[in-house]
């Protein structure tokens, strides 16, 4: 299915009108389970609906993921975040927690493409940082980034494609 734009289409065919509000939802889910890469999403939206939808279904269910995520923080904690992601990476961001200038180094890391952003998001929960605040930041700081992932994904596989094909 991953091979041809046509196959994704034929898949998601019968949800009509529902293919983008379920695609979105993955995208949201894949933030608040970081179980599966985010590229694949990311690449998905590109190849299933075009450029300009596929980036903007990615942003919508991404943005909403990461402020789900953040909540979910807000609500219950570090054990949340212990649960969904390993002692390694916790540790490795552990000393920004208390830092004066969270918000700015937060902000920083969510411009970045390569950044680990769903558990940046929900370490952000478990600061002072206020909703506003992290809103903001997200809905600015997301798109770049979302469209480096996309793009360069969905560059690196048409070439790939094209390679074997």
């Amino acid at each position: 299915m991953f091979y041809s734009e046509k196959a994704l289409e034929s898949f998601l065919a019968p949800y009509g009108i529902w293919a983008p509000l379920l695609f979105i939802v993955f995208q949201l889910v894949q933030v608040v389970f970081p179980i599966v890469p985010g590229g694949i999403g990311c690449l998905g939206g590109i190849l299933i609906f075009g450029p300009i939808m596929g980036l903007l279904y990615n942003y919508i269910g991404i943005c909403l993921g990461s402020i789900a995520a953040f909540l979910i923080a807000k609500k219950y904690g570090r054990s949340v975040i212990t649960l969904l992601f390993k002692e390694k990476l916790r540790e490795k961001y552990q000393n920004w927690v208390g830092h004066k200038k969270f918000p700015i180094l937060f902000g920083i890391a969510i411009f970045m493409p390569i950044a680990p952003d769903d558990f940046l998001c929900y370490l952000a929960g478990t600061t002072k940082m206020s909703f506003n605040k992290f809103t903001a930041i997200i809905l600015i700081g997301k798109p770049l980034p979302i469209a480096i992932y996309s793009f360069g994904l969905e560059f690196i596989f048409r070439n790939l494609v094209s390679f074997f094909t």
